[in-house]
C-alpha cells in the first residue's frame, strides 16, 4: 500500500518500463527512433531514464500501434494531430487507463480460469 509519505517514484529504468507496458526492450528503443519525443534522458552510465509523462506516451503509441492498428506513421501524424490542438496529455492519460482497465481484466480472467481450473480438480469444493 502506498502511504502518503511514500515518495512517488518519478525515474524509471527500461526494465521498469518494459514491465509496466508489457513490451520488450528493443521495441522501446526503435519507438524512441520513431517518435521524436520519445527520447528519455540518460543517467551518468548511459542507462535510459524514463519519466511518468514518457510512459504515459508510450502507452499512447502501443495503443494507436496495438489496439486501433495504426501504422508507425498514421500514429506519428495521430500524435501531431493531438499536441496541435493542445490534447496529447489528456489522451496520453487516457490511453494510461485504457491500457490500466485491460491490464485488469486480463489478470481476472487468469484468476477466474485458475479458479475455475482448480475447482474441477476437485479443489476448493466441499
Amino acid at each position: 500500500m502506498n502511504n502518503a509519505s511514500d515518495p512517488v517514484q518519478e525515474f524509471f529504468s527500461i526494465g521498469e518500463v518494459c514491465e509496466l507496458t508489457g513490451l520488450k526492450a528493443h521495441v522501446l528503443r526503435y519507438w524512441e527512433s520513431q517518435f521524436r519525443f520519445l527520447s528519455p534522458a540518460k543517467n551518468r552510465s548511459g542507462n535510459r531514464v524514463y519519466q511518468r509523462k514518457e510512459i504515459e506516451l508510450i502507452l499512447l503509441v502501443k495503443h494507436l500501434l496495438y489496439t486501433e492498428k495504426y501504422t508507425i506513421g498514421g500514429a506519428r501524424q495521430k500524435l501531431n494531430e493531438h499536441r496541435k490542438a493542445g490534447e496529447l496529455r489528456r489522451i496520453s492519460r487516457d490511453a494510461l487507463a485504457v491500457e490500466t482497465l485491460e491490464s485488469i481484466e486480463h489478470d481476472l480472467r487468469d484468476l477466474l480460469r485458475h479458479l475455475e481450473s482448480s475447482g474441477e480438480n476437485g479443489g476448493g469444493k466441499r
